[in-house]
């Protein structure tokens, strides 16, 4: 168990600085739902990393792992936590877990509901990349575009992670 005497220094999960407050939203735009769900998981874990508190929702950062006297203060950083990933969801989509008390259990959930991977949306990617034109616009703007759509796919069909055989052909495939 983590025990802390009267003072948390900010390399230590359950820190707080004076500008981590529930209101704020701390990513630029809303999911949506399955759109935008990538873009915005990706953006959340960064902004939730940089915070030092992706622990609160990747499960790293159990309330059990601190002393008794430590729960209060867990139980605050949970809550500011549950309320940014609130503060950066569409008001449709909190009817799933407006009653959570867990941000965690909110994330696992977001994750299972919106973070799908089906094959109509890696067909659409791969065929878009494909068949992307430049047109008239700017070589820089086209290949951002094309970027762009790669880091997606990538994400979406991320290599395996062995030295197999399988492996090794999809990396040449890509």
């Amino acid at each position: 168990m983590l025990e802390i005497n009267n003072w948390i220094d900010y390399n230590h999960p359950p820190f707080l600085s004076q500008v981590d407050v529930s209101d704020i939203q701390i990513i630029s735009f809303q999911l949506t739902g399955i759109e935008n769900c990538s873009i915005w998981f990706r953006s959340m874990r960064v902004a939730l990393l940089g915070r030092n508190m992706l622990g609160m929702v990747d499960g790293t950062c159990k309330k059990e792992k601190f002393s008794e006297s430590m729960w209060n203060h867990w139980e605050n950083i949970n809550a500011i936590v549950l309320s940014w990933i609130m503060n950066s969801m569409a008001k449709g989509l909190l009817e799933g877990i407006k009653y959570a008390s867990s941000a965690q259990v909110v994330w696992e959930y977001l994750l299972e509901s919106f973070n799908k991977v089906d094959g109509s949306r890696t067909y659409n990617l791969h065929k878009e990349i494909a068949t992307l034109p430049q047109g008239t616009t700017f070589v820089s703007v086209y290949f951002s575009r094309l970027k762009d759509l790669w880091e997606e796919f990538e994400a979406l069909v991320p290599a395996p992670g062995c030295d197999c055989l399988k492996s090794r052909e999809f990396v040449v495939y890509l």
